[in-house]
C-alpha cells in the first residue's frame, strides 16, 4: 500500500503566529500552489480512497485537485495549541515545553505524543484495509506523526525535516 500526504498550500496567517487546529483561509497564491499541486498528483497512480482534514485549508486543496468527496476525519487535523491559537509565536510562554514537549499539552491543547497517538490509530484503520493508493491531504504535523510511524524519524528529529506546502510526501505500508 503508497500513502502519500499532501500539505496544505499556503495560508494567510501573518508570518510567525501559532494557527494550529484554527480554520485559517489559504493565501491568494492558491490557484499557482493548488495547480502544481494537482500537475504532482496526476503522476501518480489514482488513489483508491481520499482522505482529508476537515479543515478548509485541506478540503479547498482537495476539491481543487479532483477530490470533493475526500473523506473528513478529525484524527488529520493539525495539533491543537489550546490557548497558543493565534497567538504569535514570539508572546508565548515556551516553558511548558521545556522539559517535554512531546508529552506536554499547551494549554487547554494536546501535546505531540497526543497528535501522534491519533494520527497512528487513522493510519492503523487505512492499513487493515484492502487499499492500494491513498491520498490524503493534512498538514505537516500529521506529516511528520507520518514519518515517525513509518519509521523515518524519530519524535526527536520529526521537525528536522522542512515540509513545504504543497508537499506531497509517499509512505509504504512495508516500512514498518
Amino acid at each position: 500500500m503508497t500513502i502519500n500526504i499532501i500539505r496544505h498550500t499556503s495560508v494567510d496567517v501573518e508570518s510567525g503566529i501559532c494557527y494550529g487546529q484554527n480554520d485559517v483561509a489559504v493565501k491568494d497564491s492558491f490557484i499557482e500552489e493548488a495547480t502544481i499541486v494537482k500537475h504532482n498528483l496526476k503522476k501518480l497512480p489514482n488513489p483508491d480512497v481520499v482522505f482529508s482534514s476537515p479543515l478548509s485549508r485541506c478540503t479547498k486543496l482537495a476539491t481543487f485537485c479532483g477530490f470533493e468527496d475526500a473523506i473528513r476525519d478529525d484524527r488529520l487535523m493539525e495539533i491543537n495549541f489550546g490557548n497558543w491559537q493565534m497567538c504569535r509565536w514570539d508572546d508565548i510562554d515556551m516553558s511548558v515545553w521545556e522539559n517535554d514537549w512531546i508529552n506536554n499539552p499547551a494549554p487547554n491543547g494536546e501535546s505531540f505524543s497526543d497528535m501522534y497517538n491519533r494520527v497512528s490509530q487513522f493510519l492503523n484503520e487505512v492499513k487493515s484495509r484492502s487499499y492500494t493508493n491513498v491520498f490524503i491531504f493534512a498538514h505537516a504535523g500529521v506529516i511528520n506523526c507520518a514519518r515517525i510511524y513509518f519509521g523515518k524519524a524519530t519524535f526527536e528529529t520529526a521537525f528536522d525535516e522542512d515540509i513545504t506546502y504543497g508537499a506531497v510526501v509517499g509512505f509504504e505500508s512495508c516500512d514498518i
